[in-house]
């Protein structure tokens, strides 16, 4: 059976954007423009509480998924403080022209013109937002009630840890790589953290994304576009079919590797990617599948490992020679005819 089918087209995406619609310094036109131009075929451009279609934007062979992004802090006029928890999320829009604001609260309402509020539909409660498991949840559940999927996004910036992640229902996805959070601080490369959620069962896919600005030049080294990117393994780019691959996990996270097949029969997987130095397959214990580039030898392009019975779970993750990742989601035993 085929994981990542070689027949497939894949589509680079970037999964989470800003314009000058919140705090981003490019407009959605720019946007589309420079990734474009950089070799991405889809656009999420997930402004601060601000729900946008741009299917104005899209054409035959570039995409516009709609998308806005969303935080929920502890503090009731919902500021920025930097030692406070607190949750971001992107949500993406199973209807391009779905534009409902989700739990509208006045002091997160940031960016979004009066008049332009006044025309969205609203829908779940308008409280004052509450930073705990259950407020977080019942805002997942009306996202997902509102025609939205959910993903989380950067864990590490948001100071949150792995029982913060395991108290929340719905989520679909994790950012594995949140560009702009990893140019800051180093450490917003999620691996760990989503191998500890697979081992403890935690069905959740796994994206990546820029998270970009651009309040930088090109040239600066904290310029915050293409540095990850997310694979849609898509029979096209027609937006249904996108946002169905995307739904399903048919997708990969990346920083710069491309995983061309991934299979798995006979108890063999099979794996081709571009030139790597090592490629680990995760499977829930404490000895992933592994291979490494020996001194002298040319890099690393496809691998075969025998898999045994008792495998939790597989995923696999490719490193570079500049040591950036691709990582497939983690596919569980009842996923993979075992």
């Amino acid at each position: 059976m085929y994981l990542i089918d070689p027949v497939k087209k894949q589509y680079k995406a970037n999964l989470h954007a800003h314009s000058t619609l919140s705090d981003g310094a490019r407009t959605p036109e720019e946007l589309k423009e420079m990734y474009r131009n950089r070799g991405y075929s889809i656009l999420s451009i997930t402004d601060h509480e601000y729900p946008k279609s741009h299917t104005d934007l899209s054409d035959e062979d570039f995409l516009m998924l709609t998308g806005y992004e969303v935080y929920i802090r502890s503090n009731p006029e919902g500021n920025y403080k930097v030692y406070q928890k607190e949750v971001h999320l992107n949500l993406f829009a199973r209807d391009p022209e779905n534009e409902t604001l989700i739990c509208y609260n006045r002091p997160y309402i940031k960016y979004m013109p009066d008049e332009v509020l006044a025309e969205r539909k609203r829908a779940g409660s308008e409280e004052q937002r509450i930073y705990t498991p259950e407020y977080i949840n019942m805002f997942i559940r009306t996202a997902a009630e509102n025609g939205y999927i959910v993903a989380y996004n950067h864990p590490y910036w948001s100071i949150e840890n792995y029982s913060d992640v395991m108290s929340y229902e719905g989520i679909f996805s994790m950012e594995m790589c949140n560009y702009s959070s990893y140019l800051s601080s180093g450490l917003e490369y999620n691996g760990a953290l989503y191998n500890s959620l697979l081992y403890a069962g935690k069905r959740l896919f796994c994206h990546s994304g820029d998270d970009n600005h651009n309040r930088r030049d090109e040239d600066d080294p904290e310029f915050d576009s293409f540095g990850a990117f997310t694979m849609v393994i898509s029979d096209g780019l027609e937006y249904g079919q996108v946002f169905s691959a995307i739904e399903k996990g048919d997708m990969y996270s990346s920083m710069g590797p491309v995983i061309k097949c991934m299979s798995l029969e006979n108890g063999i997987l099979h794996v081709e990617t571009s030139p790597a130095e090592h490629i680990y397959v995760y499977n829930g214990s404490k000895k992933p599948y592994r291979i490494h580039r020996k001194s002298g030898e040319e890099p690393i392009t496809s691998a075969d490992f025998e898999v045994k019975d008792s495998i939790m779970y597989l995923r696999v993750s490719v490193a570079d020679e500049n040591g950036n990742r691709a990582d497939t989601r983690g596919y569980f035993r009842d996923e993979l005819r075992m």
